[in-house]
C-alpha cells in the first residue's frame, strides 16, 4: 500500500512539472503584438522611443488589424538630419513625430503577397485636428517582389517623400510589419502626382507653367490658396489632339487650363461635393454629376475615375479628360 501511495505521488509531481513546461512553452512561442516586436528588434530602438514619446504603445499592443512600416534606426537618423543638425527622437516637435507615425500604420494587415501593382491605403495619420478628419492616403506599388511607398526615395536629383519595403511579411499578433529604408514623411499634392507614374504627363505640366510651388502652399502659411481639391487628369487624357490643342495655347492660356482643374479652399470629399457651379482657382466653373463632369470649353464629359487621394493640402480625384474653360 505505501508502495502504491508513493508511486502515485511520484505521478502526480512529474505531471505537475510537465504541466508546468508546456505552459511555458506555450507562453514562449505566444504570437507577439505589433508593438513588442518593435521593442523588441534592436534595429528599431528609436521606433521603440518614439512610440513611447508619442503614447502610440497601447495602439499597437492593442486589438486590431495593422498593417506597419517600421523605419530602422538609420532611416529615423537620416529623417532627423534632414530637420536638423541637433534634431533627434526627443525633441522633434511630439504632435509632428506623432503624425508621422501614424502615417506608417494602415488599419488592415496587408501582406506583400496581397499587394496589387499600385493601389491607395488610407493611413491612420489625420488631415486635420478636427474631429471626423479624413487620414492622408499612401499610395503603394509592387513590381516584382519590389514594395514601394509614395514613389520611394527617387534620386538626389530628384529626392522623394517616400520609401521601399526592405523586409516584408514579419508576422504579430494584431497584424504584419514591413520594414523601410527611409521615414514615410506626409505628403502634399505635388508629392502624391510625382509618386504615381499615372499623373506624370500632368506633373510634367505644371512645372513647365510654374504652378508647383501654388500646389505645395500649407494650411498653415498666413496667405494661402490651400487646401485644394484637385481634379486630376491621367496620363491617357492627354491624347494627341489634346496635346496638340495644349501646345497651340499661349502661356496664360496653358496656366488657365491647368488651373481650371483645381478648386481653392476647400478640401472636398467625394462624398460631399456640391451641386452647381464649382468655382475654380482660374475664375470659371463647372458642374459635376454623380462622376460626370460638365465643363465649360467642351460639349464632352469627363469622368471622376478615382476619388479621395488624401494629401497634407488638399484632396485629389483623378479624371478621364482634361477640363477645358471657355476662352471666348
Amino acid at each position: 500500500m505505501k508502495n502504491l501511495i508513493k508511486k502515485f505521488t511520484i505521478a502526480c509531481f512529474a505531471l505537475t512539472v510537465l504541466s508546468c513546461s508546456d505552459d511555458d512553452n506555450n507562453n514562449s512561442n505566444q504570437p507577439q503584438t505589433i508593438a513588442d516586436i518593435a521593442i523588441a528588434g534592436a534595429d528599431f530602438s528609436i521606433l521603440e522611443t518614439a512610440l513611447t514619446r508619442t503614447n502610440l504603445v497601447a495602439t499597437l499592443d492593442g486589438a486590431g488589424s495593422f498593417t506597419v512600416f517600421a523605419p530602422t534606426n538609420d532611416a529615423f537618423n537620416t529623417f532627423f538630419a534632414s530637420l536638423g543638425s541637433n534634431v533627434n527622437v526627443n525633441n522633434v516637435d511630439v504632435n509632428v513625430l506623432r503624425s508621422i507615425l501614424l502615417n506608417h500604420v494602415i488599419n488592415e494587415e496587408i501582406t506583400s503577397a496581397n499587394i496589387p501593382a499600385s493601389v491607395y491605403k488610407n493611413t491612420l495619420s489625420p488631415f486635420s485636428s478636427a474631429a471626423g478628419s479624413p487620414t492622408i492616403s499612401m499610395f503603394i506599388q509592387k513590381e516584382g517582389s519590389v514594395v514601394t511607398l509614395n514613389g520611394g526615395i527617387g534620386t538626389s536629383a530628384s529626392p522623394r517623400k517616400g520609401a521601399v519595403v526592405t523586409t516584408a511579411d514579419i508576422d504579430a499578433s494584431n497584424g504584419v510589419i514591413h520594414v523601410v529604408n527611409r521615414v514615410i514623411q506626409i505628403p502634399n499634392i505635388v508629392d502624391h502626382a510625382i509618386a504615381n507614374p499615372n499623373f506624370s504627363t500632368l506633373t510634367s505640366l505644371l512645372v513647365a507653367q510654374g504652378l508647383v510651388p501654388t500646389l505645395q502652399q500649407t494650411n498653415t502659411q498666413a496667405s494661402t490658396l490651400a487646401p485644394f481639391t484637385v481634379f486630376a487628369p491621367v496620363n491617357s487624357a492627354f491624347s494627341q489632339p489634346v496635346l496638340d490643342l495644349y501646345g497651340s495655347l499661349s502661356s496664360d492660356a496653358k496656366s488657365q487650363v491647368l488651373t481650371y482643374h483645381v478648386v481653392s479652399g476647400a478640401n472636398v470629399r467625394s462624398n460631399a461635393i456640391p451641386s452647381g457651379n464649382i468655382a475654380t482657382v482660374q475664375g470659371q466653373g463647372f458642374t459635376i454629376t454623380g462622376t460626370a463632369i460638365n465643363d465649360a470649353g467642351s460639349d464632352v464629359n469627363k469622368n471622376i475615375i478615382l476619388t479621395d487621394v488624401q494629401c497634407s493640402n488638399g484632396v485629389v480625384h483623378a479624371i478621364d479628360g482634361v477640363l477645358l474653360p471657355s476662352f471666348n
